[in-house]
């Protein structure tokens, strides 16, 4: 035992009141990938809603032409050819899914729902849209579904308005007991 020299690796301000910082590191440590997909998907589908040129069956930059450019070297043709169907649908199913998907991540509503329809989202535009792109780590869609899979099992823990509504039905319980 030496004196006098400090043998913890870690200041005790970060102790936070007698809990172990590494717990509250753990706890918060999905809440920049949180922050991250839930902006992006809110910007992706506004995005999507104000660029004059995607909401249409066809032309430079629209939903209808992108879908038929991947038609054919995507993983699944027919989901591209209901999506061809109606394009400009499609489009805005995509633009709305990912604003809810955005909204119910970043404010931790319904996370895990969230979550499940922004791996579904990210899943069907990886095997579409970015199906081809060579070697597969170049696509995006793939590490956006990767993303996705953490919330889907864990939700959102802190800082949400899950995490509230959870703590209200346990006092409420605690009350009636």
């Amino acid at each position: 035992m030496t004196h006098g020299m400090r043998t913890d690796t870690y200041p005790p301000y970060l102790d936070g009141g007698g809990r172990d910082w590494r717990d509250t590191a753990s706890r918060y440590a999905l809440l920049p990938l949180r922050v991250f997909l839930g902006v992006t998907f809110i910007y992706a589908g506004l995005d999507k809603l104000t660029d004059s040129a995607f909401m249409k069956d066809g032309g430079a930059g629209s939903i209808g032409d992108t879908m038929r450019a991947v038609r054919d070297s995507s993983a699944i043709p027919a989901l591209v050819d209901l999506a061809l169907k109606n394009p400009v649908g499609f489009g805005y199913a995509i633009a709305f899914g990912e604003l809810a998907v955005g909204i119910g991540v970043l404010v931790g509503l319904l996370t895990r729902l969230a979550a499940l329809g922004g791996a579904l989202i990210s899943l069907s535009l990886w095997l579409t849209v970015s199906w081809s792109a060579e070697p597969y780590y170049y696509g995006n869609d793939l590490p956006y579904l990767m993303a996705w899979l953490p919330f889907v099992l864990a939700g959102a823990p802190v800082l949400s308005l899950d995490a509230v509504l959870r703590k209200r039905r346990r006092e409420s319980a605690g009350g009636l007991a």
